[in-house]
């Protein structure tokens, strides 16, 4: 059988935990800091654990991080 391939994209952007959840940065920090709150840029800082709902689409591109 052979291996399943890890989406490229998704290696890139995400990371696993020790206990399996993913971690991944905040959505909509790329551009546009002008019109953004200074509440956003502030809390949209670092790296957060994604909701449930998005860990199980991400869990599908990354096959071997369980």
């Amino acid at each position: 059988m052979p291996k399943m391939k890890t989406k490229s994209g998704a290696k890139k952007r995400f990371r696993v935990t020790g206990t399996g959840k993913i971690k991944g940065s905040a959505a909509g920090k790329q551009h546009g800091m002008i019109k953004r709150s200074n509440k956003f840029i502030r809390d949209a800082r670092g790296t957060m654990v994604l909701s449930e709902p998005d860990q199980k689409i991400v869990r599908q591109f990354l096959p071997y991080s369980r």
